[in-house]
C-alpha cells in the first residue's frame, strides 16, 4: 500500500509560480508518480506523469512548457513547478502512484489505472 501527501498549494495571482510535493510512504518502490488536477463538477484532468527513474516524463498539452515535474527518491518525493501559473490552473492538485502506467495496456492519461491517490491541494490563481 502506497500512501501520498500533498503540500505546497495556495493562493497566488495570475502569473506566479507555485511549488507541489507529493510525499510517498509505504511499498512506494520503482512507482511512477502522477499529478492530476479536479475542480468541482468536473472530471479529473491528468497533469503530468514521470516514471521512477525519470527518464520517462509526459505532460498535458494545457501545461507543456510551464510546468515542470521532477523526483526524489531518496525522499520519495515529486515536484511539480508550476510557473506563468493561469486562473484556469485553479484546481485542487492530487497526486497519484502506479507501478507501470507506461506499460502495455496501460493510458497513463487514464486516472482509472493509479493505485494510489492523496487528498489533494488547493491551487487558486487569481486574475
Amino acid at each position: 500500500q502506497v500512501q501520498l501527501v500533498e503540500s505546497g498549494g495556495g493562493l497566488v495571482q495570475d502569473g506566479d509560480s507555485l511549488r507541489l510535493s507529493c510525499a510517498a510512504s509505504g511499498r512506494i518502490s520503482e512507482h511512477a508518480l502522477g499529478w492530476w488536477r479536479q475542480a468541482s463538477g468536473k472530471e479529473r484532468e491528468f497533469v503530468s506523469v514521470i516514471s521512477w527513474s525519470g527518464g520517462t516524463i509526459k505532460y498535458a498539452d494545457s501545461v507543456k512548457g510551464r510546468f515542470t515535474i521532477s523526483r526524489d527518491n531518496a525522499k520519495k518525493t515529486v515536484f511539480l513547478q508550476m510557473d506563468s501559473l493561469k486562473p484556469e490552473d485553479t484546481d485542487i492538485y492530487y497526486c497519484a502512484a502506479h507501478r507501470n502506467p507506461f506499460g502495455e495496456g496501460f493510458n497513463y492519461a487514464d486516472d482509472q489505472i493509479y493505485e494510489s491517490w492523496g487528498q489533494g491541494t488547493q491551487v487558486t490563481v487569481s486574475s
